[in-house]
């Protein structure tokens, strides 16, 4: 069903890009429409999660909390105080530390095992860096004039001056950490079978987008000119529709915009999520200080005075020993 839906967006782009009206509505219109419910989604969703309750300190742990002075803590396995976890997160965000440690579980001679499983952190790591970098590269198409920093990510993304023009490390690395992300969610049993919908829709909808801007870059190139005015006219307020960029790069805009929009609704938003993570975010000093949960609501205590009170004579009868004769 998601390869259909993304074929259905395929033709819908192609349909676009033959209309100039349907192509002026995707330039001029759209991309503030798509801003804005993508603004909106990502801040409703983290405002969401930042005002449910977490009274009680739940943090994931895998190493020895602090507690006597004469035992060995880990600092970033169990923090004890704020940075600790900024360690911890820090590590979690950079370099997918718990999927470092993931393993995978096996049947080996009639007991279970677990042998590593570092080709997906290899992966993951791979591909969510590449998207990072490659979001980087392409503020050079909405900023005049471009900055430092841009020119030397772009320039050492594409160090090795494969080919002309030159083919991006980033760019190879993404496909490379796209196709294994989608190809295990198809040949791992296990995975295939929690895979639902939205799983494979956004995997298709990100390869989507890289395939088109490859494509466009080593085969069918747009005109990077008329591009970055078309960028720059949305940044200023002042759109227009370019003259010569293609119906690939139409193609390449409808798979952006529709991954915008499907992001703040989907588990893409892992991405914000992870900081609000009670998991993970929060420093395990359960031992330190004492946490009361405030929204307890009053009840009514019956304690043992009075229970004894209320069955003395039963518990005398049957040889419990009671405090009061």
């Amino acid at each position: 069903m998601a390869l259909v839906a993304v074929l259905i967006l395929t033709l819908l782009s192609l349909g676009i890009a033959l209309s100039g009206t349907l192509t002026r509505l995707l330039l001029v219109v759209v991309p503030y429409a798509v801003f804005t419910l993508f603004l909106a989604g990502v801040v409703y969703r983290i405002l969401k999660w930042a005002r449910a309750p977490v009274p009680f300190r739940i943090p994931t742990t895998c190493g020895q909390e602090k507690s006597l002075a004469w035992i060995k803590t880990s600092p970033l396995e169990s923090p004890p105080c704020l940075w600790g976890v900024i360690g911890r997160m820090a590590l979690e965000v950079l370099l997918f530390r718990s999927l470092f440690r993931n393993t995978r579980l096996d049947m080996g001679q009639n007991r279970p095992v677990y042998p590593s499983a570092k080709w997906l952190w290899f992966f993951g790591l791979t591909f969510h860096w590449s998207l990072l970098i490659i979001v980087l590269r392409h503020l050079r198409f909405f900023i005049e004039p471009i900055g430092p920093c841009i020119t030397a990510l772009s320039s050492l993304d594409g160090f090795f001056e494969i080919g002309v023009p030159t083919l991006y490390l980033s760019d190879a690395a993404m496909l490379a950490g796209i196709t294994f992300l989608f190809l295990r969610r198809l040949i791992v049993p296990q995975v295939r079978y929690i895979s639902l919908f939205t799983d494979y829709f956004s995997l298709l909808l990100i390869l989507g987008v890289v395939t088109t801007g490859l494509i466009m870059r080593h085969f069918f190139p747009a005109d990077l000119l008329q591009v970055k005015n078309l960028a720059l006219g949305w940044v200023t307020f002042s759109p227009f529709v370019p003259q010569g960029v293609g119906t690939l790069f139409t193609m390449h805009l409808c798979f952006v915009f529709t991954l915008l929009v499907f992001f703040p609704m989907s588990k893409l938003m892992h991405a914000g999520g992870v900081f609000l993570s009670p998991t993970r975010n929060l420093a395990n000093d359960s031992r330190i200080r004492r946490h009361v949960n405030p929204w307890n609501a009053p009840v009514k205590v019956h304690t043992y005075e009075e229970y004894e009170d209320e069955f003395r004579a039963q518990m005398k009868t049957a040889g419990i020993p009671v405090e009061k004769e």
